[in-house]
C-alpha cells in the first residue's frame, strides 16, 4: 500500500468515527433534547403537542402541590449537601493528613457504600428509621425532611470524601509543618492552611451533592412521609396518569440547575489552578 493510499484510509477512518461520535452523542442526548422541547407544549400531555406555550413553567408558580414538591427537593438538597461537605470533607483531610492501615480499610467502606444499590440502601434505611422514630420515640426521624437527609447523604459523603482526598493528597504537606513551626495551633492551622487547601475541593462536593439529591428517586420513595414529597417521587406518582407539559417544564429547570452546578464546580476548580486533568481527576475522587 502506497503512502497516498494510507493517508486515503486513514482519512476514511476519521470521519468513520466522527459519524460514529455524532450518533452515539445524538443517541445520548436527543431525548433530553425532546424533553425541553415538551416542555412548552401548550397541551395536556406530552405525547401530543398543541403548540408553543410558557404555562407549563407558569405551573411552578400557580400549582401548590407542584411548588412543594420542588421546595422539598431543594430544601432536602441544600441540608443533605451541607452535611456531606461537613462529615466528609472531615474523612477526606483525615486520609489525606493521617494515612495507614486504617485509611485503606476506610476507603473500602467508603467504596461500598458508593457501589451498593440503590434499593438496597432504601430497603435497609426504612426499618431502621421507623425502628429510630416509633419504637425508639426518637421524633427527629420520624421528620420527612430529616429522613430524606439522612438518605441523601449517604452517597454524597463518600463522594465529598473521595474528592477532598484526592485534592489533598495532590498538596504539600510541608505548608502545614511549617505553620506548626511557626506555633500555630493545630485549629489555626486547620482554620488558615489546611481548610483553604480543600476549599475548591469541599465547594466542588457540595455542588455535586446538591445535584446528586435533586434527582435521587429510590430511596426518597421509600424513606419520605405524607407532606415531604420529593420532585422524584411526585414525577413517580404522576406516570400514572400520564406525563404533562408542567413535569417536563420543571424537569427542564431541573436540568438547568444541574449544569449551573456541575458549571461552577469546574469553575472554582479552574479558579484554584487546576488543569483539565485535574479537575477531572478531583471531580472522579482519583
Amino acid at each position: 500500500m502506497t503512502a497516498q493510499s494510507r493517508r486515503r484510509a486513514g482519512r476514511a477512518g476519521d470521519r468513520m468515527l466522527t459519524v460514529w461520535a455524532v450518533l452515539v452523542f445524538a443517541f445520548l442526548f436527543l431525548p433530553i433534547v425532546v424533553i425541553i422541547i415538551s416542555s412548552f407544549n401548550s397541551g395536556r400531555l406530552l405525547v401530543a403537542w398543541d403548540g408553543f406555550s410558557f404555562a407549563p413553567f407558569a405551573a411552578l408558580v400557580e400549582r401548590p402541590v407542584i411548588r412543594e414538591a420542588v421546595m422539598v427537593s431543594l430544601r432536602t438538597g441544600l441540608i443533605a449537601a451541607l452535611l456531606a461537605s461537613l462529615l466528609g470533607t472531615l474523612a477526606g483531610i483525615a486520609m489525606a493528613r493521617r494515612p495507614g492501615r486504617w485509611a485503606w480499610w476506610f476507603l473500602g467502606l467508603l467504596l461500598l457504600v458508593s457501589v451498593t444499590p440503590e434499593i438496597v440502601d432504601a430497603v435497609a434505611l426504612l426499618p431502621w428509621l421507623v425502628f429510630l422514630g416509633q419504637d425508639l420515640g426518637m421524633a427527629l426521624f420520624s421528620d420527612g425532611t430529616a429522613r430524606l437527609v439522612i438518605g441523601h447523604s449517604l452517597f454524597s459523603i463518600a463522594i465529598v470524601s473521595y474528592i477532598v482526598r484526592a485534592r489533598l493528597v495532590g498538596q504539600d504537606a510541608r505548608l502545614e509543618e511549617a505553620s506548626a513551626d511557626l506555633y500555630a495551633t493545630p485549629a489555626r492551622t486547620f482554620l488558615k492552611v489546611t481548610l483553604p487547601l480543600a476549599m475548591p475541593a469541599v465547594l466542588a462536593g457540595f455542588l455535586l451533592s446538591f445535584t446528586l439529591s435533586l434527582d435521587n428517586t429510590i430511596v426518597s420513595a421509600f424513606v419520605q412521609v405524607s407532606g415531604t414529597t420529593p420532585w422524584p417521587v411526585y414525577v413517580l406518582s404522576s406516570l400514572r396518569s400520564g406525563l404533562r407539559p408542567e413535569i417536563a417544564a420543571v424537569s427542564t429547570v431541573m436540568l438547568a440547575l444541574t449544569l449551573v452546578a456541575l458549571g461552577l464546580v469546574a469553575l472554582v476548580l479552574k479558579r484554584a489552578g487546576d488543569s483539565a486533568s485535574q479537575i477531572a481527576r478531583t471531580m472522579a475522587g482519583g
